[in-house]
């Protein structure tokens, strides 16, 4: 007879029956909101192209770009970690890797905007634009040349506005839907969202041409870009982007966070709009501790100094993004927006670079989780929690080409499926 059965208790069953029941719509509602991650690739960035721009050859030409910027102005790896200062060990692996990238899949994440970065067009223009914008897109998805996500950017439910998106959005998807279907990569963005009734209107326009083509429910999400500060605190005082993702109904994919609204609807002189500015940092904050848990992925936004000119000057802003997308990586947001080709290489430099720094110490630290060895291994006692971080970390690496599975596996001794048990992935 076990311990269990044999230990002396003073409450009966009935009481633990009794709170189970009690707690059971509890249970079923933190289930809800709060499944965890999805399990699926969160992309590095997303490039915004405007909708009139958008091509057959946009992300062949984005590679191009950056890797001519890249031979111009940091051929080798020398000269790559000097500009931006990575450590000599991590210089040829990060410096070979990014090319290999930017040769292989430069981009990761594309949306046609047609938002801010389109401006004012006609109603036939727009129109067209969508239409071509659907054309392209399902041919790229067809014949493999499209990025692994990819989608739109609509304009708001701001009632100025608001028909003109709608419209544009029902053009985009039929034209998917006319052309062999919804690509399972595909990513659709709602601009300054300021109350979660704005969502749910998003949310319902989902659900209504999911059933007016035949579509799975809940087959359509989308992100909700965080641009306003009414999505940040509301009138009522309340964290209002928290009320957001529960208006989505469980369609809502990611947040992103729009530097630019944002900073000037706080009042930030241009100079000082920055993702490292303190009113930024409170506002991700937020949005960071609203998502946890829920499933729904963070986004930085962008910079807006862009590497052009000459040497000197690239390499400044260069040095600028570099250290911003390290910044952003080290708070927990593990995207950002780019919008220029030569922010190509400084992304993937500081990605690959923040994944293969201490990769052996991260892996020490796994395996001395997995064999219960601790402080035998590592100076390092780590608890679940701690290894669902560190194994999520691995497998972001592997995910975007930072780091391989043999690598992983030499060093942990474990397979991807062993790192997304151990991460609390679902499986798929």
């Amino acid at each position: 007879m076990g311990q269990h059965e044999t230990a002396a208790t003073s409450l009966g069953q009935a009481v633990r029956d009794e709170l189970d029941a009690s707690l059971a719509a509890v249970d079923a509602d933190l289930a809800r909101r709060y499944p965890g991650d999805p399990g699926t690739r969160q992309p590095v960035h997303t490039v915004y192209v405007p909708a009139d721009a958008y091509a057959a050859d946009t992300v062949r030409t984005w590679g191009e770009r950056a890797l001519a910027a890249l031979d111009e102005h940091a051929p080798d790896a020398a000269s790559l970690a000097a500009v931006l200062g990575i450590p000599d060990d991590l210089a040829e692996p990060v410096h070979t890797r990014v090319r290999a990238k930017l040769e292989r899949e430069p981009v990761e994440d594309l949306r046609v905007d047609f938002e801010d970065g389109y401006g004012p067009r006609t109603g036939a223009d727009e129109d067209a634009d969508a239409a071509r914008a659907a054309e392209l897109t399902a041919a790229a998805c067809q014949d493999g040349t499209a990025p692994p996500y990819i989608g739109i950017r609509m304009k708001s439910m701001e009632a100025a506005v608001r028909d003109r998106g709608i419209r544009t959005l029902d053009i985009f998807l039929t034209g998917l839907m006319d052309a062999g279907g919804l690509p399972a990569g595909l990513v659709l963005t709602l601009p300054k969202t300021s109350r979660p009734e704005q969502v749910a209107a998003m949310a319902r326009l989902a659900e209504e041409f999911e059933r007016a083509r035949g579509l799975a429910p809940g087959r359509i999400g989308f992100e909700i870009q965080i641009e306003t500060t009414q999505a940040i605190l509301g009138a009522d005082g309340t964290a209002t982007v928290a009320r957001m993702i529960d208006a989505a109904g469980g369609r809502a994919t990611a947040l992103h966070y729009g530097t630019y609204d944002y900073s000037a609807a706080c009042g930030i002189g241009a100079a000082h709009q920055s993702l490292d500015h303190p009113a930024a940092d409170h506002a991700k904050a937020v949005m960071q501790a609203a998502a946890a848990g829920t499933g729904v992925r963070l986004s930085d936004g962008s910079t807006n100094v862009l590497p052009v000119g000459p040497a000197r000057r690239v390499h400044d802003a260069w040095r600028l993004h570099h250290r911003l997308v390290r910044r952003s990586l080290a708070r927990g947001y593990y995207q950002g927006w780019d919008m220029h080709p030569g922010h190509l290489p400084t992304r993937y430099a500081a990605v690959y670079a923040f994944y293969r720094e201490g990769l052996e110490r991260t892996a020490a630290r796994l395996v001395a989780y997995t064999h219960r060895a601790g402080g035998d291994i590592t100076d390092i006692t780590d608890e679940p929690a701690t290894a669902r971080a560190l194994s999520g970390h691995l497998l972001r690496g592997l995910d975007c080409g930072a780091v391989d599975a043999a690598e992983t596996a030499r060093l942990t001794g474990l397979t991807r499926a062993d790192l997304e048990a151990l991460a609390g992935r679902p499986r798929r």
